[in-house]
């Protein structure tokens, strides 16, 4: 048994010092992730407020309050301005809307009569326009509730979250970000560690040593499992630093679990395809392709609740559809709703990938 052990250990060092010093390898794994995290980042300062120019034209006490309900309603993106700096603004599309509080306001509230706060909106994207659409009567609204008792239209405004936190757009776009690392990471470190085995001749060097073929294999799948889970843990500690992922209590043990189990199912395809190619080249491109793909179809872009019937369709026989809510419930939301079943999902998906791993490694060194 100790000879046994100090095999796969053996065998484990080996493969984490040829990952470290193999840049190929490393960019492969950590490039794709990022480029879609600075996609999200993107996508997330030019949608998650609308940008509008904010013209006040009223000096009076309503007119201000009115201003200030604009500025709070975390929609837009408000720039104060003159009526000239506001069209040059909007015709130099630097805005999407130009709204405008007129100047007697006050005046008109304070009679009860109708007070137009009129809307100038650029009508280029439907997304940008209709968040302006919805936005601004519901910043109107506010202003009336503000009013109280003295107010000619009576308005109650109650809400209740069904989450208990509010899960900014691009925090929301980190952990299915995390999954496609994890994904990237078991998929191309082990195909690469197990084909470079065939390719380097270094395999007939493994067969003739003291090891058993059991430790050779097992060896592998945790070599490349280790380096897999740590890189996941990693990147989920570093957003928990940055507060974009930040489980709590035993939430934290629930989120590992889910990363070990993603873990274990991208190493063990990743140690299939590399002992059935046999040769690095086209294991990158296949392992990378394969990562994305389950990435996208298990809706890592958006909320698969919400995506085209056809695509949840799909997705309901995607491994990572059930890592990616798992983890979500976890860390945003400190809940393990459906937990049992996503668990359940993603340990029978590793078990079947890694025996699909070791079934490869088995024909492909008899």
């Amino acid at each position: 048994m100790f000879s046994f052990l100090r095999s796969i250990w053996a065998i484990i060092r080996k493969d984490l010092r040829v990952w470290l010093n193999n840049r190929r390898n490393i960019a492969a794994t950590i490039i794709p992730p990022l480029a879609f995290l600075l996609i999200q980042a993107l996508g997330a300062v030019a949608v998650g407020r609308s940008p509008v120019a904010l013209v006040t034209l009223d000096s009076g006490s309503k007119g201000h309050q009115m201003q200030q309900i604009f500025h709070n309603a975390d929609v837009f993106r408000v720039t104060d301005a003159t009526p000239a700096q506001a069209k040059n603004l909007y015709d130099n599309i630097q805005v999407i809307a130009v709204i405008t509080i007129p100047s007697d306001f006050t005046q008109r509230v304070d009679a009860h009569d109708p007070s137009p706060v009129s809307v100038h909106v650029n009508n280029l994207n439907l997304d940008f326009t209709n968040d302006v659409r919805r936005s601004v009567p519901d910043a109107i609204t506010q202003f009336y509730q503000a009013q109280g008792s003295a107010s000619p239209i009576k308005v109650g405004i109650q809400e209740q979250d069904l989450r208990a936190r509010d899960v900014q757009f691009f925090q929301y776009a980190v952990l299915p970000t995390i999954i496609l690392l994890l994904t990237l990471s078991g998929l191309v470190t082990s195909s690469i560690s197990t084909s470079r085995e065939w390719e380097t001749r270094t395999v007939k060097e493994l067969l003739l040593s003291p090891a058993s073929r059991t430790a050779i294999i097992v060896g592998k799948v945790l070599a490349g499992f280790v380096t897999t889970f740590l890189l996941g843990l990693l990147v989920l500690l570093l957003g928990a630093a940055l507060d974009w992922t930040r489980p709590t209590g035993i939430y934290w043990l629930t989120s590992i679990v889910i990363l070990a189990m993603i873990a274990l199912f991208s190493t063990g395809l990743g140690v299939a395809l590399g002992a059935a190619l046999q040769k690095s080249q086209p294991v990158i491109a296949i392992s990378i392709n394969v990562a994305i793909y389950l990435f996208f179809l298990a809706g890592g872009i958006g909320v698969i609740a919400f995506e085209p019937l056809w695509l949840q369709n799909i997705a309901a026989y995607v491994p990572l559809t059930y890592g990616i809510h798992a983890l979500g419930q976890a860390v945003f939301y400190s809940s393990s709703d459906l937990f049992g079943r996503d668990m359940l999902v993603l340990g029978v998906c590793a078990i079947a990938a890694l025996a699909l791993g070791v079934l490869s490694m088995r024909r492909g060194i008899v």
